[in-house]
């Protein structure tokens, strides 16, 4: 997973608006906010979609 650092910083949980994290080994971003919702990214493009994500940890 290919994700820029500079990307990182704009992007937000669009459910919370938390701050999303990479986890490389599992080609997620994961909030760090209330949600802890797990995004995935496909051909290194996050899918933003909550319908798409994946519950906490």
């Amino acid at each position: 997973m290919k994700i820029d650092p500079w990307l990182l910083e704009i992007l937000a949980c669009p459910n919370c608006r938390g701050t999303l994290t990479a986890d490389h080994t599992a080609n997620e971003l994961v909030c760090t906010g209330e949600c802890k919702y797990a995004y995935p990214v496909r051909d290194d493009i996050p899918v933003l979609l909550v319908d798409e994500a994946r519950t906490g940890r």
